[in-house]
């Protein structure tokens, strides 16, 4: 696949306990049939060509012998299979028995993998059999020639530089000290568990939690397959809980008990940024311990299977939506609070539209007033009707200020701004930027004198997409004393509103809410037609949907402009077409980094996510960057 993808598997065949020959039968199927639908890594369950449950047959001598014939079939079987596939045996080195993974290519025996943790409590009696990992990788003899054997062996692909792979078994990554640990900090980007983790109430979702978090915490793909069913049920039941993992993300999870094999696209490039983005992932220079075993793969060009989600910045899961709407709502008025106290301030003034963004300001000073168990008639929320103010958003601001308490003042900005146009020589009659940044500018104007006149400071109302666009006026609405919204992403805002609207327990309110949600998105500083708004942004600079995706995924993982069309088709098919989504992808890397010298100036801000466009943080870029490469990026997809 493309751009760093690669298809993988979680397999878990029906077993007959210590039947050798039928077991590989089912693993070398089902690896086919894994391959033949473009998976490249396939990873099985710990033990599978013997079974975990065999017990005291471990140290039969004939089991023993047959699980390594059935291995050599199960590599042979490989030959013409490019990829890396892992299967669990028992197997004898030195007179020592371990509970080994088998990783294999093409025909080809790579490495064996032996546990490092072996158990020996409760259900487990593993140590009655098996030996603990060496500490040392050796080469042991294999079929005429050398094979490495330990803990300490990459595999790393020849045609995806950077893909590299490593192994621990079941126990090990449940341990206080796993392998992957130090197998991610020698360069692993993928981690597969071949696993026999038996089914017990409550086991599902803390296992779930264990791969998920160390996915997360190592920057990595994680691969965890587990026995199911055809082991032995004389004391326990197998599920065959499937999960792939990357980077702290579920991205695909099995049923228990159906023996299912999952398929999920990991995404290398992307975790590979990760690394270069946390500077505590302190990466060994060398890997002088370890040895480098390498293999093919040509990724074959399959459709992309996994999820993307359309608006990256929202959960998607409505439990997780509302705790998240709930956390950013307290993260705002808790900056707004504090700013606040220090400032010894006596009013909040907020310049408030009828529009979503402004809305969502003066919902979170009206928070903040309530942490500081002060009245919120202390919030002056200031009207300033011009030329292209309708009767719908007006009416909203009023009654949204009356609704929450806070004081309404209006001024109208028409004479003001028509004396300006006089004494700079400006036609009125000539609606071009000029016109619209004097409306602009004149109501920052207004709201910072009237901060001086209260004793108070003014709150921002601008967003991370306007301010990622360069769609603010340069000392207009761009200025405030503290911007609130200033790494809320515009379709967040809505979702923010929409969760107000939901859990304010006030009818009226909710209604104005509602409404101010269903008014396009505007600017208001053209004159109307016919009572209704003139200027759509959306319209003028694209959807905020498209250029909040392609927000998150540039400055999130550091994607190329291919790359984030190439999600973005793929996330917007049927809602975009591809030239759509091209057009406005050259828009926003245009204003991206045409706009950067609004972004040096920002005032301070509460930062609430991963992304966000801080000149002092997040988004130290200089303001004359050229944006030639991006550009010439995307010409050559035309």
């Amino acid at each position: 696949m493309r751009y760093g993808f690669v298809k993988t598997a979680a397999l878990t065949p029906k077993v007959k306990v210590a039947d050798t020959g039928h077991n590989a039968q089912e693993i070398i199927k089902m690896m086919k049939e894994a391959w033949e639908r473009g998976a490249r890594i396939l990873v099985f369950p710990e033990l599978c060509i013997t079974g975990y449950t065999c017990g005291e047959l471990f140290l039969q001598e004939l089991l023993l012998g047959k699980a390594k014939e059935a291995l050599l079939e199960i590599v042979e079987a490989s030959e013409g299979m490019d990829g890396l596939f892992f299967v669990g045996l028992p197997l004898e080195v030195r007179g020592k028995l371990y509970n080994a993974a088998a990783g294999f290519s093409n025909g080809k025996l790579l490495g064996l993998v032996p546990k490092s943790c072996i158990p020996n409590y409760s259900e487990f009696y593993e140590a009655r059999h098996f030996t603990k990992a060496p500490e040392e990788y050796a080469f042991i003899d294999w079929q005429g020639g050398r094979v490495p054997f330990g803990t300490n062996i990459l595999f790393s692909c020849r045609d995806m530089p950077g893909l590299l792979t490593a192994a621990e078994i079941c126990e090990d990554v449940w341990s206080p000290d796993p392998p992957s640990v130090r197998h991610a900090l020698h360069g692993a980007v993928v981690i597969v568990n071949l696993s026999a983790s038996d089914e017990i109430t409550g086991k599902e979702s803390y296992r779930r939690d264990l791969v998920r978090i160390q996915s997360g915490r190592l920057a990595c793909g994680y691969i965890y397959a587990s026995a199911g069913e055809g082991e032995s049920s004389t004391d326990l039941v197998f599920g065959g809980h499937h999960l792939i993992c990357e980077n702290g993300s579920v991205i695909r999870e099995s049923r228990r008990f159906r023996n299912e094999t999952v398929y999920g696209e990991l995404d290398v490039e992307r975790l590979a940024g990760e690394r270069r983005r946390i500077s505590t992932f302190d990466a060994a220079a060398d890997a002088p311990d370890y040895v480098v075993v390498p293999y093919g793969m040509k990724c074959p060009d399959t459709p992309l299977e996994r999820e993307i989600n359309r608006m990256p910045f929202v959960p998607d899961r409505e439990e997780e939506r509302v705790k998240r709407c709930e956390e950013i709502l307290m993260i705002q008025a808790m900056g707004l609070k504090k700013r606040m106290e220090h400032t010894n301030c006596r009013s909040v003034v907020v310049g408030i539209s009828g529009g979503l963004d402004s809305t969502l300001a003066l919902l979170v000073s009206a928070k903040a007033c309530d942490l500081l168990e002060i009245s919120r008639a202390c919030i002056r929320a200031v009207t300033m009707p011009c030329f292209g103010t309708t009767d719908r958003t007006y009416n909203n601001a009023c009654e949204l200020t009356r609704r929450l308490g806070a004081e309404l003042q209006e001024v109208d900005i028409r004479e003001a701004v028509t004396v300006h146009f006089r004494d700079i020589g400006h036609d009125s009659e000539v609606h071009d930027v000029t016109y619209e940044n004097s409306q602009a500018r004149e109501r920052t104007q207004v709201l910072m004198d009237i901060a001086n006149r209260t004793g108070g400071m003014v709150v921002g109302t601008g967003d991370m997409s306007e301010l990622a666009l360069g769609w603010a006026t340069y000392n207009g609405d761009h200025m405030s004393m503290y911007g609130v919204n200033a790494s809320v992403p515009k379709t967040l805002v809505r979702h923010l509103v929409r969760y107000y609207a939901d859990t304010c327990g006030d009818r009226a309110l909710s209604a104005v809410l509602l409404d101010i949600l269903d008014t396009p998105v505007s600017p208001e500083l053209l004159p109307p037609r016919d009572g209704v708004i003139a200027q759509k942004t959306e319209d003028l600079v694209g959807p905020y949907e498209l250029h909040d995706f392609y927000l998150y995924y540039m400055l999130r993982f550091g994607f190329a402009p291919d790359k984030i069309y190439y999600l973005a088709k793929q996330a917007f098919a049927g809602e975009y077409d591809d030239a759509v989504i091209l057009k406005w992808l050259k828009t926003f890397c245009r204003r991206f980094f045409a706009q950067q010298f609004k972004r040096s100036c920002l005032p301070d801000g509460p930062k609430v996510g991963t992304v966000a466009v801080s000149p002092r943080g997040d988004l130290r870029m200089p303001s004359d960057a050229s944006a030639a490469l991006w550009m010439d990026c995307l010409e050559e997809l035309v």
